[in-house]
């Protein structure tokens, strides 16, 4: 392979605010089949990210000069040029189309263009929706009080004042559609410092350039490729971070409150003792909510918890996913992503099969797919979905995520689930009991509940299914202000 001159790559600077910044230091973006150099990126360290974080204050400033109507209708124009415009791309004269944007990101990240496509579509609802979005997130707070920080709503005052200058943002490289989180911070005012995944800068350097096409202010914009150590800044000195990553990274932030923790989701599906006897019709379910987005989304079931026939599921799944496989990345019916790091996809089958070495546990799909789990195809490494019947949930295999299709299937009377499940973000509970459906909507442990046959996988706008950003990056006070004789307030002040 012959190395690319310098000049046709594409070079993405930090964007310091807005401004472009080129460092002597820079990451290459690989394609995954082929090893060629898809990009340069440049990374700047913590020192620099210190000083720059004292000038977050000049973006908030620009973002409360324009009303949340405005902003609302930025998103929305922003989310046109992201799914349909052509944007610059890096400071070397580059241009992006949406066609370009899909086949860079589906080389370096191993998406097949299927899925990087169906992500910008959720991205782009996410921005086009975003007065949708921020009525969920604020309760239906009217756009005037968001404005002022302050209103009577229903007859009571509600006042509410920002907890930081700036939304740190921690990204990963497995799933575009994540991006769509961090979305509203711009519409509540306030600005985004954003640490690219090292093989994903594609998705959040694209958002910013269109968000500037629509008109928003580039100083509301950080975009800081970086290492270890300015990650750590970010997360030490941000007063709010979005911090993507498995359970290594965010384990020492499990109980800090500035840090919102978007890690594994131990998503499931719980079979009721009324509906189990059904489970067939619900077959497709099981497998869209396992297996959509490649298996690769917090929000994907790695569990399937039913009081009986778990053999049966367990073979009806593993036949199912036996059939979904390697295609080229262009392929419309592919599904399955392949991995940016070889060396991860290597790692998490060792993982399954050293775990299968504790008896209780059977790896179903091992006998219907033709050939082992992973699998080079194309230059690309994949592993292919697996089902793991687990006795018990106690089995190491039983509640665990990867980031491929993957899911256990496990036996447990329907008093023992809420016992035994643990923490999940998101839990589809197939029942019509109604005793069983009040135990699931007073556990403390289920971050979404749906109640009913809905996929892990939906989602509703209105209701983020892991945590609140108007809640995180603002905090309710009391306030009192003197009415005028007319009625009307004799002192105006305060504003988001």
């Amino acid at each position: 392979m012959n190395a690319p001159k310098m000049h046709e790559v594409p070079h993405l600077p930090c964007l310091r605010w807005g401004r472009p910044y080129g460092s002597l230091e820079f990451n290459e973006v690989r394609d995954c089949r082929s090893g060629a150099v898809c990009a340069e990126v440049s990374a700047v360290n913590a020192g620099l990210l210190r000083k720059d974080l004292k000038r977050a204050a000049e973006g908030r400033a620009a973002l409360r000069r324009l009303s949340t109507a405005q902003l609302v209708d930025i998103c929305a124009r922003a989310g046109e040029a992201f799914l349909h415009g052509t944007l610059p791309l890096g400071d070397r004269g580059h241009q992006q189309s949406s066609e370009d944007y899909v086949v860079t990101l589906s080389a370096t990240s191993g998406l097949p263009y299927m899925l990087v496509r169906r992500n910008m579509q959720r991205i782009h609802q996410a921005l086009s929706r975003m007065g949708e979005i921020l009525n969920g997130l604020t309760r239906g707070l009217p756009a005037e009080v968001l404005d002022r920080g302050w209103g009577r709503v229903s007859g009571a005052m509600c006042a509410f004042h920002a907890v930081t200058e700036v939304l740190g943002v921690v990204m990963p490289s497995n799933s575009p559609a994540v991006n769509s989180l961090w979305l509203p911070a711009i519409a509540l005012k306030i600005p985004v410092l954003i640490k690219p995944g090292r093989e994903e800068p594609w998705t959040p350097y694209r958002l910013i350039q269109a968000f500037l096409a629509a008109g928003a202010p580039a100083e509301a914009f950080g975009f800081y490729p970086t290492d270890h150590e300015g990650t750590a800044e970010i997360l030490r000195a941000c007063a709010r971070v979005l911090l993507f990553g498995d359970q290594n990274t965010t384990r020492p932030y499990a109980n800090d409150p500035r840090i919102q923790i978007h890690g594994p989701g131990y998503s499931k599906i719980l079979l009721g003792e009324d509906e189990v006897d059904c489970w067939p019709q619900y077959l497709d379910l099981m497998t869209a909510s396992i297996a959509d987005n490649g298996g690769r989304s917090c929000i994907n079931a790695s569990a399937i918890v039913t009081p009986r026939h778990g053999d049966k599921i367990a073979a009806a799944l593993a036949e199912r996913l036996a059939t979904i496989g390697p295609a080229p990345p262009e392929d419309e019916l592919a599904r399955l992503s392949a991995f940016a790091n070889p060396k991860m996809a290597e790692a998490i089958d060792a993982a399954i099969e050293e775990g299968l070495k504790t008896p209780g546990a059977v790896d179903v799909t091992a006998s219907k797919r033709p050939g082992p789990r992973l699998v080079r195809q194309g230059g690309a490494v994949y592993l292919r979905p697996t089902i793991v019947r687990c006795e018990t949930f106690q089995h190491p295999l039983a509640n665990r995520e990867f980031l491929f299709p993957y899911a256990s299937v496990v036996e447990v009377p329907q008093a023992d689930m809420l016992n035994q499940i643990g923490p999940s973000l998101v839990v589809t509970a197939i029942t019509r009991d109604a005793a069983f459906r009040q135990a699931l909507l007073d556990s403390p442990l289920i971050e979404r509940l749906n109640l009913g046959a809905i996929p892990t996988t939906r989602i509703a706008w209105d209701q983020p299914h892991e945590g609140n950003l108007f809640e995180f990056l603002y905090r309710r006070r009391a306030l009192e202000i003197e009415e005028s004789p007319a009625g009307g307030v004799a002192v105006m002040g305060g504003c988001a």
